[in-house]
């Protein structure tokens, strides 16, 4: 028998999910539009349809970078491992997007922070895993409590280059978080580089896939109920012909 922890976000219009500009709309229709619709396209009037009701559904205005999703290397740069066509996100293979599943915890290092190759080491070494082929990690930060919330563009810290290049070295190929973004929070990195002018560090860990090849979720939830090890990912992105994206139902399965 088997647990599943659900790990996607439930998509929400109307919550701070996303920049201005950015949030998910969704539109519902009822059952009684639904009817007056099945009537307009078939001509089945709405009397002879099941106590008046038709069926309703919803229109979506999103993104594929709403809620929980998955990114292909096309969304970071036009090429990956250093100048071949980066794959799109129909082309990710599924295989890499089922695994072992391995948890950083980084709850407590601050907003905006930009987390190093030492801090995976340590963490690694504290939870007693070595990185394997295959390993799906997800770093669970302080954006995951913060999901809707005002603040939660702002929250948690973010992975840059270093700490992407650490994990894909190791064969890791599929990662995610709990935050809006596998960096640290945009507004964050650009006061860091107001302060050093060091405009490398934009978006540092997206554009490691220039030099390297995965994919990472973004908007994942639930990472705090999961142990550090000793579970399986799955996380089947929607194949979106030559996206950038796709969004993803992400589960964990631990054994009971």
């Amino acid at each position: 028998m088997k647990k599943i922890i659900d790990l996607s976000v439930t998509l929400s219009a109307g919550i701070k999910s996303d920049p201005p500009g950015l949030e998910p709309k969704i539109t519902y229709q009822d059952h009684d539009e639904g009817a007056r619709e099945m009537a307009a396209m078939f001509g089945i009037s709405v009397e002879k349809q099941l106590e008046g009701k038709g069926a309703a559904a919803e229109k979506l205005e999103l993104t594929t970078h709403n809620g929980t999703h998955m990114d292909a290397p096309w969304h970071y740069h036009p090429t990956m491992n250093n100048g071949e066509p980066a794959i799109t996100i129909d082309q990710v293979p599924l295989e890499w997007c089922m695994g072992a599943g391995v948890k950083l915890d980084f709850r407590k290092l601050a907003d905006g922070y930009m987390v190093t190759a030492q801090d995976i080491e340590a963490e690694l070494a504290r939870i007693g895993h070595t990185l394997r082929p295959g390993d799906i990690v997800l770093v669970n930060t302080r954006a995951g409590e913060r999901y809707g919330e005002d603040d939660y563009l702002a929250a948690g810290c973010g992975m840059g280059r270093e700490a992407t290049l650490y994990l894909t070295e190791r064969g890791v190929r599929v990662v995610g978080t709990d935050a809006w973004s596998w960096d640290p929070p945009l507004l964050a990195v650009m006061e860091t580089i107001r302060q050093t002018g060091d405009y490398s560090q934009f978006w540092a860990g997206h554009k490691a896939g220039a030099e390297t090849c995965y994919c990472h979720m973004e908007k994942l939830a639930n990472l705090h109920l999961l142990p550090d090890t000793g579970f399986e990912v799955i996380a089947l992105p929607v194949k979106v012909a030559a996206g950038s994206a796709g969004w993803c139902r992400a589960i964990a399965l631990l054994e009971e």
